[in-house]
C-alpha cells in the first residue's frame, strides 16, 4: 500500500480536529472541503464567515466549523491564558488581545488548550510566522531542545531504507545546528519514523567521514551529536559519523563500517546542516524521481505543520492527514 494512502486511512479512524488559520486561500479552502469529505479530520477554519463563504463559492463547507478570532466567545479566555503563558516575557492584556486577533496565534491557542489537536499553515505565511506563535505558546516536547523538520522520501528502489521509504532531516528549519540540537533532531526523527511511518528507525548521522576517516571540526560535531543522541534514547539504533554511501549500500557499509547496526540499512538520514539536507532531498526528488512528502515539523509538544507557499491542494490534504496521525501519537 502507498504510504500516503495508509496515513490517510489512519487519519480517518482518528477523527482529530485540525485548525486551518489561512481560510482565505483558495487552496486551503479546497483542501478543507476535500479533507472533510474524505473524513480525514474535523476541520476548523479561522476568519470572517461571510468572507470565507464568499471565497468558497461552489465548495462544500457543510460540517466545517468557522470561527472568527475577532468575535469568538473564547477570545477573552484565550487572552487571559496567553498572558499567563507569556507573563515572564512581559505579555500584557493589551498585547495579548491584539495577538489573539491573528489567526495563527488564535490557532496555536486552540491547540495548546485542547480545542484542536493540531494546526496546519504556511500556504500564505512564512515559516517564521507559522512557527513563532507555536514556539511561544505550544513549545517543544519534553527533553527536546529544538523544533526541526523532515521529508518522507519514497524512492523507486525498494532495497533502500524501509522498502523504499526513508526519512531525511532537518530539511527546512535549522541552518547550522549545534551538536546538542543535532542530537535532538536525531531523536525526534526516529520518533517520527516509528510513529508516523511505522518503521523501526535505523538512524545514520551523516558526515563526509566514516568512523574517523577524516579529521575536521565539522566531523567532531557529528561524532558528539551521535554520542548525545545515543544517551538520550539508548533503545534506538543510531550510528555515526557515517558517509551516505556507507549508510545506504550494504557492500559499502560492510567495507567502511564493519559491525555497524546501521551501515547499509539506514532508513533515517540525519544531515549535518540545513544546506546539505535541503540540497540532498531535492536532488533525490528531482534526479531520482522520488516522492517527497513534507516538510513535516517535529519536536513540538503538539503538532503544528508548516506548508510550502507553493503547495498544491493535494499537499495541504496530505499534511492535514499527517497532522492528525501525529496528534494521536503525541
Amino acid at each position: 500500500m502507498d504510504l500516503m494512502t495508509e496515513i490517510r486511512q489512519n487519519a480517518r479512524q482518528l477523527k482529530k480536529t485540525i485548525v486551518l488559520p489561512e481560510a482565505m486561500d483558495s487552496r486551503v479552502l479546497k483542501a478543507a472541503s476535500q479533507a472533510k469529505n474524505e473524513g480525514l479530520a474535523n476541520i476548523v477554519l479561522l476568519g470572517n464567515a461571510d468572507e470565507i463563504n464568499k471565497k468558497a463559492a461552489g465548495l462544500d463547507l457543510e460540517g466545517i466549523t468557522i470561527i472568527n478570532p475577532e468575535k469568538s466567545d473564547k477570545s477573552s479566555y484565550y487572552v487571559d491564558q496567553l498572558v499567563e503563558i507569556r507573563k515572564k516575557k512581559g505579555m500584557t492584556h493589551e498585547k495579548a488581545a491584539e495577538l489573539i486577533k491573528n489567526p495563527l496565534y488564535y490557532g496555536a491557542m486552540m491547540v495548546k488548550l485542547g480545542d484542536a489537536d493540531g494546526m496546519v499553515a504556511g500556504a500564505v505565511n512564512t515559516t517564521g510566522d507559522v512557527l513563532r506563535p507555536a514556539l511561544q505558546i505550544i513549545k517543544t516536547a519534553p527533553g527536546i531542545s529544538v523544533v526541526s523538520s523532515c521529508f518522507i522520501m519514497q524512492v523507486l528502489y525498494k532495497e533502500f531504507g524501509h522498502d523504499g521509504v526513508l526519512l531525511f532531516a532537518d530539511c527546512a528549519v535549522n541552518p547550522s545546528p549545534t551538536a546538542e540540537q543535532l542530537a535532538s533532531i536525531a531523536v525526534t526523527s526516529a520518533n517520527t519514523a516509528k510513529s508516523l511511518i511505522g518503521m523501526e528507525p535505523k538512524v545514520a548521522m551523516l558526515s563526509f567521514s566514516t568512523k574517523g576517516s577524516a579529521q575536521h571540526e565539522l566531523v567532531d560535531k557529528v561524532v558528539e551529536a551521535t554520542k548525545l543522541a545515543k544517551e538520550m534514547v539508548p533503545d534506538v539504533t543510531i550510528d555515526g559519523e557515517i558517509q551516505a554511501d556507507a549508510a545506504l549500500v550494504k557492500e559499502v557499509g560492510s567495507l567502511k563500517c564493519p559491525g555497524s547496526s546501521v551501515a547499509g540499512k539506514a532508513n533515517v538520514l540525519v544531515f549535518p546542516d540545513l544546506q546539505a539536507a535541503n540540497i540532498g532531498y531535492k536532488l533525490v526528488q528531482r534526479l531520482g524521481k522520488a516522492e517527497a512528502i513534507g516538510p513535516v515539523c517535529q519536536g513540538m509538544a503538539k503538532p503544528v505543520n508548516d506548508l510550502s507557499r507553493g503547495c498544491s491542494v493535494e499537499d495541504v490534504v496530505n499534511v492535514i492527514a499527517i497532522t492528525a496521525v501525529q496528534a494521536q501519537n503525541l
